[in-house]
């Protein structure tokens, strides 16, 4: 099997994306973000990268708060004016008729049509480059009702959006989940039905990722 080999570029891919608000209830901005992800599961901590001539730049790095506002294939159009249009010249909110919702432990204000919202508070600030990236602590997650089901997200329900370098794509299909590999080699061994085959499987998982 042949490989193109390229220079060295931001080519990881699917990447979420997200409409990130800052400021507060009256004096807010919407920026979209893709350079965003998970750093740390206990305690739950995530990061957004932010160029430093962002509107949002001063005001981000002022309040040390944000809020990552999921994106739907419902908010897609209004997620990508956002990324057109800066908050200099324009309200996003009024402009793409979003509306605002106060958090729980941020000044940040929610986008109430974001089917998932993560309160975050910055601890801590690094330059890399051409963006500065924000190290914070999740400290409160916002869910649509009709997205819970026994105690857990349906994220096919949520029909969020991810981005593949310019281009944006649906998700929602499912699968399988993690473990499926070897819970269909113990299935294929021993047979399906029985409940000693989740137990097993769980064991098998547990020694793979040791």
């Amino acid at each position: 099997m042949s490989k193109s080999v390229l220079k060295g570029a931001t080519l990881l891919a699917p990447l979420p994306v997200v409409m990130a608000t800052v400021g507060d209830n009256v004096n807010s901005n919407i920026i979209t973000i893709a350079w965003t992800g998970v750093v740390c599961s206990q305690p739950p901590r995530v990061y957004i990268s932010v160029r430093h001539e962002r509107h949002s730049y001063e005001m981000l790095k002022k309040s040390g708060e944000f809020v990552i506002n999921f994106v739907s294939e419902n908010l897609l159009a209004s997620c990508d004016y956002c990324g057109i249009r800066s908050g200099r010249d324009i309200d996003k909110f009024a402009e793409m008729k979003l509306t605002k919702l106060p958090a729980n432990e941020v000044s940040a204000p929610l986008i109430a049509e974001s089917p998932i919202n993560m309160e975050c508070k910055v601890f801590d600030i690094l330059n890399l480059g051409s963006h500065d990236m924000f190290l914070a602590d999740v400290v409160a997650i916002h869910v649509d009702d009709e997205l819970m089901v026994d105690g857990k997200i349906d994220y096919k329900k949520a029909k969020l959006v991810n981005y593949q370098h310019g281009e944006y794509y649906a998700t929602g299909r499912h699968l399988g989940r993690f473990g499926y590999a070897a819970q269909r080699k113990f299935i294929a061994k021993y047979g399906k039905g029985t409940d000693v085959d989740v137990t097993k499987v769980k064991t098998l998982n547990k020694r793979k990722t040791k």
